[in-house]
This record gives C-alpha cells, sequence and structure tokens, in this order.
C-alpha cells in the first residue's frame, strides 16, 4: 500500500522511520517532509495550511494514496480529516470536532470538571471580559501563587505562562488581550491553579470505541538545564519511566484518560487516531494537564523505536474504527531524546545554517537522527526551524544511552546550536 504522511517535524520523521519497516508499505510519501524524511520517503513541498487541502487532495488522489497520517496539529484542529474523509480517502486522525481536545483548552477543561475528571481548578475569560480578568487576578491572594494562564487556542507550547505575582499575571494576561501575542489563540484563556509534581505522558491510540495505551515518557519543556527559560515544543524526553508504579499507572487510566475518552462518546463525538494524555502527579495522584490530538513530540521520538509491534496494521485498525484486542510489544531498552534546536529558540529561530556531521552518525548503533527543522540546500543540510534535529539513543541503561547520544551529538554543529544536557539525568542517577 501507498501512505502519506503529513508534518514536517521529528515526530513526522520518526513515524515515518518506523512505518518504513512495515511489509505492508510499497511507497512512502511526505507532504512538505524535511531533509531527513526525503532519505526513506517521496517529499512533495506542499503547505499543511487550510488554504492547500485541495492540493493534498489531488495529490492523495494522483499518486494512489491508501492511507494519509496527519502529523501536526494545525491541520487536524482545521479540519484536514473531515476533509479528505469527505472524499473518500482514509485517515489517521481525530476530525475537527474531537480536536478540539487539544485545539482549545476552554473546551478540554470544561469537559474534565463537567465529568469530574481531575484536573486544576480554573475560570475563564473571554477577550471582552478583560476589565472581569483583571478583578479577578487583583482579589487572589498572593500566598496562592503561582497560578497558571493559558491561551485557548493553538500556541505550539508557548502559550503557557506561570506567574509568581498579581503583578506577572497583570503582565502576562496584558500579552494576552491587549498586546495579543498569541493573535486569535489568545482571544480566550484559561486561569488556573497551579500543580507542582512531575509530568508524564500516555499516548494511546484510538478508534471511536477502542482504545490502546501506548508505553509512557516523560518530557522536557523548558529550554534550559534544570527546568530554566522559557517553555518550548519540548527540548528532549525518555522512556520508559521507571518510577511510575502499576497502582499509579491504573490511576492515570482509570481515573483520567478512559473517563475522558467516555466523556467524549457522551458528547457524541467520535475520537479517533492518537489521544494524548499530559499529566502532573502530585502525592502520587493524577491530574490532567492537557491533551494533544495527535502523536506528542517529542515523545514520539522515544516510544515508537522500543515498538516491537508493526505498526501499520494498528494505524490501518484505527482509521477503519476496527482496533482489535492487539497486544503491544515493547523492548526492555531505554531511549534517550536530545533536541537540538538552534539559535535564538524559543523567541526566534536561525534558518540556513549548514548542519555538519550527520554522516559520521549514520553508521552509529542504536543511535537515530531525527529531522525536525531541516531542508536541502544543494548538496547541503541546513537548518529551517527552532527544533532542528533529534537525537535519539537506546541502550540497556539511561546512563548508557545518554551517554551514546551526548557522544553523538559532539559530532553535530551548526550556528548557534543549543541543547539540554540533563535529558534523563534523573533516572540515571537514581538507577
Amino acid at each position: 500500500m501507498n501512505i502519506l504522511i503529513i508534518g514536517s517535524g521529528g515526530r513526522e520523521h520518526c513515524l515515518a522511520w518506523k512505518i518504513s519497516q512495515s511489509k505492508l508499505v510499497d511507497k512512502l510519501f511526505a507532504i512538505p517532509g524535511n531533509a531527513g524524511i526525503s532519505q526513506i520517503a517521496v517529499c512533495e513541498n506542499i503547505s499543511c495550511s487550510k488554504e492547500n487541502f485541495g492540493n493534498i487532495l489531488q495529490f492523495i488522489e494522483k499518486n494512489g494514496i491508501h492511507l494519509t497520517i496527519v502529523g501536526p496539529e494545525a491541520p487536524l484542529v482545521d479540519g484536514i480529516v473531515d476533509y479528505l474523509s469527505k472524499k473518500g480517502h482514509l485517515v489517521f486522525g481525530p476530525d475537527q470536532t474531537a480536536a478540539q481536545i487539544e485545539g482549545s483548552k476552554v473546551f478540554t477543561k470544561k469537559l474534565c470538571m463537567s465529568h469530574d475528571i481531575p484536573t486544576a481548578k480554573a475560570e475563564f475569560f473571554n477577550k471582552s471580559e478583560l476589565d472581569k480578568a483583571i478583578s479577578y487576578i487583583k482579589g487572589l491572594k498572593e500566598n496562592e501563587f503561582p497560578y497558571v494562564i493559558k491561551a485557548d487556542g493553538l500556541a505550539y507550547g508557548k502559550g503557557v505562562i506561570i506567574a509568581q505575582s498579581k503583578e506577572e499575571l497583570l503582565d502576562a494576561l496584558d500579552g494576552f488581550f491587549i498586546k495579543n501575542r498569541f493573535g486569535k489563540s489568545g482571544q480566550d484563556i484559561v486561569i488556573e491553579e497551579f500543580i507542582s509534581g512531575f509530568e508524564v505522558s500516555l499516548l494511546c491510540l484510538c478508534d471511536g470505541k477502542k482504545l490502546i495505551p501506548l508505553d509512557l515518557a516523560q518530557d522536557y519543556k523548558k529550554i534550559f538545564d534544570g527546568d530554566n527559560g522559557k517553555n518550548t515544543g519540548g527540548m528532549g524526553s525518555y522512556s520508559p519511566l521507571p518510577f511510575i508504579d502499576e497502582v499509579l499507572y491504573e490511576k492515570i487510566l482509570n481515573k483520567i484518560v478512559l473517563p475522558t475518552f467516555h466523556a467524549l462518546k457522551d458528547e457524541n463525538i467520535n475520537y479517533t487516531g492518537v489521544l494524548y494524555a499530559g499529566i502532573i502527579v502530585r502525592g502520587n495522584e493524577p491530574y490532567l494537564l492537557e491533551y494533544n490530538c495527535r502523536f506528542g513530540d517529542p515523545e514520539t521520538q522515544v516510544v515508537l523505536p522500543r515498538l516491537k509491534n508493526d505498526i501499520v496494521p494498528v494505524l490501518l485498525d484505527c482509521a477503519r474504527g476496527s482496533l482489535r484486542d492487539i497486544k503491544l510489544k515493547w523492548d526492555d531498552e531505554k531511549t534517550v531524546c536530545v533536541v537540538l534546536a538552534s539559535k535564538g529558540y524559543p523567541e526566534t529561530s536561525s534558518k540556513g545554517d549548514i548542519i555538519s556531521g550527520l554522516e559520521e552518525i549514520k553508521s552509529k548503533k542504536d543511535v537515530f537522527v531525527f529531522h525536525a527543522g531541516t531542508k536541502k540546500d544543494g548538496d547541503k543540510t541546513v537548518t529551517d526551524g527552532g527544533r532542528v534535529l533529534n537525537v535519539v539513543a537506546k541502550a540497556d541503561t539511561f546512563k548508557e544511552a545518554r551517554i551514546l547520544g551526548y557522544e553523538a551529538i559532539e559530532r553535530i554543529g551548526f550556528n548557534g546550536m543549543q541543547f539540554r544536557k540533563d535529558i534523563a539525568l534523573k533516572v540515571e542517577e537514581t538507577l
């Protein structure tokens, strides 16, 4: 069969890598892809924006695509699954109504609150309610800070601000409603209590009726070591999570993920594709931070290399609404992903900088380089975005995986390259 992957990031490169191993695949395509994906798939430089859905449809029909897999959240929220499905094409991913789970934090928070799903207490404000929001903030007690303010819509990991005081929260509100830093995504906001604890990510495959969880991962959102600096789309990840026991895992499933899946059904929402739960754990109790409507990035890059199953039949079953009681098998080895970002990220990004050292790593066993923001410029590979490369290493222990990964990174170079040096360090030190 012919398969198309929509997207251009590290998540899509990892998906392409995993899918390319399936004997069911005849040809693999990507729109628009990147320099790494182009080594294993035919890439077509078509934008994934809503205005280009017609061009994507033409590409699908011209190339006899049997299954389309949508990677990024934006086209899902914009309704690409609805558009292609109505034209008779099989697509892996939630439709526009279901994609609200990521596209609207207000929708998700209200869904959880109405179905008693554990999450932070929250208040909601529209841009027209600026005075009301200011009054609410001024009425908060200083000893209850920090508070969290979030853009309702998509902001690519940057629309969440943790405010340590009323002044910081008012300043953040000004950024949302007066300075319009997040455009339409910030027209509605959520202000919620801050829950301290540790975060975990659980990705689940869904066919509308059934849900199969993948193995757990943990990612790193802050730009600098020690979880300092601004929020990013993710600077690294690792899997599995040795500190999550069976009791806590069952709580995550039975208190949060499964009730949400059933709540969506109660709302007559047929959820297919990936349901990604971002969970925070406090005092051995899980609370929902957020849901995403697609594979996590960079969690996918550490989860899929550990999956022993052929992923294509599972994705097909999800898209067809016929997911079987399949037993997923996982490699016991540990995986660590370190994101290499461009100069200025996350505020800005440098493009067109030549990347060196990639050829040296190709021969390294158990080290994978998944391209994120890259493109070809003649015979050179150059940077083309904020998060440029994902270096993933796999080994028997986290310590060995970290050594492998960071040794590989020493061979790579581009202008202004930045990365965290503490990815998975805490699990290495505690084991």
